[in-house]
């Protein structure tokens, strides 16, 4: 079997499908499988620098979303073709999807899709990824809030499988901190304590105004020395975010470092005092995952995927709440009298113990065997 893994519309490895792609490929099992990442020509190093047996089929096209459409118009068919592909796996799901698409598709599916319908002003668009899902004959949800989603979109269950992402704990483990003041991550000195909050900065579906606003009451309330760093790139309206940081009382003490790489995630975990992830339509929330491996207690929303995500490894509210999200800090941050340690020394025992479900190396053992599976259908 020959199988092509489609890294169009990943954002150069910049954002959780890259990271998936990464993660992925560096995990891919001993079947005797043919396995060809293509793409931009741009990114022909991306996801296979250090990695033996896997190549990179580069593709001279515009970097633009207008141009990567329609080149999976024109362009797609005959390129699968040549390259005799038998199946063909779209990491970025419904972003970029061919009319017609030879080989057999297998799409990932990370995103709450009824949401991106919902507020898409591209109706044509949307209602036209809409039938191609439908006729998909593999698709991978990567949770089961994902899944049902989809159900409820009209896609029939039994054409979805349900596969988690994984955690890598090669890289994601906690780490020792020699600098009690302040933590150096190039170009960032971060002043600690703080909490971390690592997502794209889009609203109002990551609910940052309210962590914002929840944060305040926190500080007001409590006197405590604590920052709030947000590590993500801009998103769609990440304006409405930067005027409520610059409004805040507390602005001085709200760091937005923009995009920040993955490789130095777990330093910056591992630093903070506590994780605070208050997305309210997660569908696969890794990095409420991600702190509990480096081991710090994890706050999140009770909505979406994340109680299915998290489990019992973290302490949950109602993300639309600026005092319930003060309460939930209040109770995972380190405050001076003490009081919270053991409850924090608790739910950081938990994460860690729930984190060891989720492997990336089973991620990819489930992943291509479904390919095998739909293939053969």
């Amino acid at each position: 079997m020959k199988v092509g893994i489609n890294t169009f519309g990943c954002d150069h490895g910049r954002s959780g499908f890259g990271s998936y792609i990464h993660s992925l490929v560096r995990n891919i099992p001993d079947t005797g499988h043919k396995v060809e990442l293509f793409g931009p020509e741009l990114d022909r190093f991306t996801y296979t620098s250090g990695i033996d047996g896997v190549e990179y089929s580069g593709l001279a096209v515009s970097d633009s979303l207008l141009a990567e459409r329609a080149w999976h118009v024109t362009g797609y068919p005959s390129f699968v073709r040549k390259q005799k592909y038998q199946a063909v796996l779209f990491p970025a799901g419904i972003r970029l999807l061919p009319l017609k698409f030879e080989a057999t598709p297998v799409v990932v599916v990370q995103d709450i899709l009824s949401d991106m319908y919902r507020t898409s002003d591209q109706g044509l668009l949307s209602g036209l990824f809409r039938m191609q899902l439908k006729k998909i004959p593999g698709i991978i949800a990567a949770s089961g809030y994902i899944r049902d989603d989809l159900v409820a979109l009209g896609v029939d269950e039994s054409r979805i499988r349900v596969i988690y992402n994984g955690i890598d704990t090669t890289l994601f483990y906690p780490r020792q901190q020699t600098n009690n003041e302040a933590v150096l991550i190039h170009p960032f000195s971060i002043r600690r304590p703080y909490i971390i909050y690592a997502s794209r900065v889009i609203y109002p579906s990551k609910c940052h105004v309210e962590l914002i606003r929840g944060f305040e009451i926190f500080k007001k309330r409590t006197g405590a020395p604590h920052r709030l760093v947000i590590a993500g790139s801009d998103g769609t309206n990440a304006e409405i975010v930067h005027r409520e940081v610059i409004k805040s009382s507390i602005s001085s003490d709200i760091l937005l470092t923009g995009y920040f790489p993955h490789q130095s995630l777990p330093e910056l975990y591992s630093a903070a005092d506590a994780c605070v992830f208050p997305a309210a339509s997660e569908g696969v929330g890794l990095p409420v995952l991600e702190a509990m491996a480096c081991g710090i207690p994890v706050a999140c929303a009770s909505s979406g995927a994340l109680p299915e995500i998290a489990g019992d490894g973290a302490l949950y509210f109602d993300q639309g709440d600026p005092e319930a999200i003060a309460d939930a800090i209040s109770r995972v941050v380190r405050l001076s009298s003490g009081e919270n340690d053991s409850f924090r020394k608790e739910l950081t025992d938990r994460g860690m113990a729930w984190v060891s479900r989720f492997n990336w190396a089973r991620c990819a053992e489930e992943t291509f065997r479904y390919v095998e599976e739909t293939l053969g259908q």
